[in-house]
């Protein structure tokens, strides 16, 4: 827990965090705290190879990128840089351990090798965390709170199916699809690669799969945990590398099935690439979610859910609660508890475990971002930021509201990625209604209200795969989670999400 103390009753020099100033805090006329930086070692190697056949292996073409930690600019490892023949190899062994091991496997002994998987990323948890923290930019508390720990559930929960495979669908025969083409996006590295390989090989598909050229590092440290639990080798093929190496992944015609998360944009180049053949295809893309607050609604609690829609993981993920649909009557207040709010968020050193908004992932989503604000204060939006001071090194930016915002606004109606707020008023349920809907997204949304009977009737009108009431961002993996229109298709997580990964007799 951080040590707090009135700063007007012990004036002291300002906070060093890791060896430079701590940022400001917002609250810092009245407080200020003892940074607590986690210091679990990561356990890091200056190179990560290719995981191929179960083994670790150099790329063919011999060349290797950088890892770069968001926080302070610095290099973390080098990475391998796959490419054509790599793909190659890696659906060659994905193929060969289809045939000779893995489609053959009982399912109970299948679910042996998830248990242990799940069992060893909880022993490394604390590793796991830190190194996530550093190659992601999110704060430590998030990654160990969350990230991992929903990690491991998904191997669990998934290990749990893999012997009670006749209940996925009652009544039908239920086999593995075959080999899987996945690949997944930088705002959750280890989860994404878990609820992605947890359901294909609880199946019996074997999987290659790619992780973001910005975010590779959990995935090949997952590979280590991989090898520790005695996976057959080529269950699972990890491929790090550029956006194009992930085109070869999904074109290869070995994959039965590909499995996207990632930017609305490029899933429609995917469909595309894919259209006329016989692969399955899995869409999880783009959102802007609205976050509706009534008027009856627990305003201090909704303030705690809001925030924790949009600036959870420095806003970028793809069901954030981007947009704010405030009932007039309460507008003001909501606004201003929000603002109050805002000013205690500490921004600042992700490894510090009193930090609750972390670095963007990069310098290029940096300047999306910016951009996005310059466009919403040349449309006449008004844009709040807390006062503060951040790092000079890292990619930073404080938690942003804009108020003024209607729906023609482009930062309404647009997918920013970033801890970026809009807010827009409403007066009666069917404008609400008709507000959230009015996007070509689809993925989320929540809901504010004492009234159980509007909680229903908002549920059953507004257009998205996931609407938490009185909540926000609450996720398990028995719950399935997907979206509707330009958001994609299909869903992950639960009983549901195994049917797409497998067919049917």
């Amino acid at each position: 827990m951080p040590t707090l103390t009135s700063a007007k009753k012990s004036p002291r020099p300002a906070a060093r965090v890791h060896g430079r100033p701590a940022p400001e805090l917002i609250f810092g006329d009245l407080w200020a705290y003892d940074p607590a930086p986690e210091t679990a070692d990561p356990k890091l190697k200056p190179r990560y190879e290719l995981f191929i056949g179960g083994k670790f292996v150099a790329p063919a073409s011999g060349k290797y990128f950088d890892s770069i930690n968001p926080a302070n600019e610095q290099k973390i490892a080098e990475m391998a840089l796959g490419g054509a023949a790599d793909v190659e190899a890696a659906y060659r062994a994905a193929q060969k351990a289809q045939e000779t091991v893995w489609g053959k496997m009982p399912g109970k002994e299948r679910a042996k090798y998830l248990f242990r998987i799940a069992r060893l990323l909880q022993d490394r948890a604390r590793e796991f965390a830190v190194a996530e923290t550093m190659d992601n930019g999110k704060p430590i508390k998030e990654t160990r709170d969350f990230d991992v720990p929903m990690a491991a559930a998904h191997f669990f929960y998934h290990a749990g199916w893999a012997d009670k495979l006749e209940y996925v669908a009652p009544g039908r025969k239920v086999a593995p699809l075959g080999v899987v083409g996945q690949v997944i996006p930088w705002n959750f590295p280890l989860l994404m690669l878990s609820w992605k390989i947890a359901p294909a090989i609880a199946m019996g598909n074997c999987v290659v799969i790619k992780p973001a050229t910005n975010t590779p590092l959990t995935a090949v440290k997952l590979a280590e945990i991989f090898q520790d639990a005695g996976l057959p080798p080529g269950v699972v093929n990890i491929i790090t590398g550029p956006g194009s190496t992930g085109g070869l992944l999904m074109a290869h015609p070995t994959a039965a099935k590909i499995a996207f998360t990632g930017s609305t944009e490029v899933g429609k180049v995917i469909m595309r690439s894919v259209a006329g053949t016989e692969k399955r295809m899995t869409m999880e893309l783009g959102g802007k979610a609205a976050n509706i607050v009534f008027d009856d609604a627990p305003l201090d609690q909704a303030v705690e859910g809001i925030i924790n829609g949009i600036f959870f993981n420095q806003g970028q993920v793809c069901c954030a609660g981007s947009r704010l649909l405030v009932q007039e009557s309460v507008a003001d207040r909501v606004v201003a508890k929000l603002k109050n709010r805002l000013r205690t968020l500490r921004v600042g050193d992700p490894l510090d475990k009193n930090t609750d908004v972390g670095a963007i992932v990069s310098r290029d989503q940096l300047a999306t971002i910016q951009g996005y604000l310059d466009i919403g204060v040349k449309e006449g939006c008004k844009m709040w930021q807390p006062a503060g001071r951040l790092p000079t090194k890292g990619f930073y930016l404080p938690p942003t509201i804009f108020t003024g915002v209607t729906q023609s606004h482009r930062i309404a109606r647009e997918e920013i990625f970033g801890p970026v707020l809009a807010i827009i008023t409403f007066r009666t349920v069917e404008e609400a209604v008709e507000k959230a809907n009015n996007t070509p997204y689809g993925l989320s949304a929540g809901v504010w209200t004492d009234k159980g009977s509007r909680i229903l009737k908002m549920s059953t009108e507004l257009k998205a795969g996931v609407v938490w009431a009185n909540t926000f961002n609450k996720f398990d993996p028995a719950s399935p989670f997907g979206g509707y229109k330009e958001s994609g298709f299909g869903r992950e997580g639960g009983r549901q999400g195994l049917l797409d990964y497998c067919q049917l007799a």
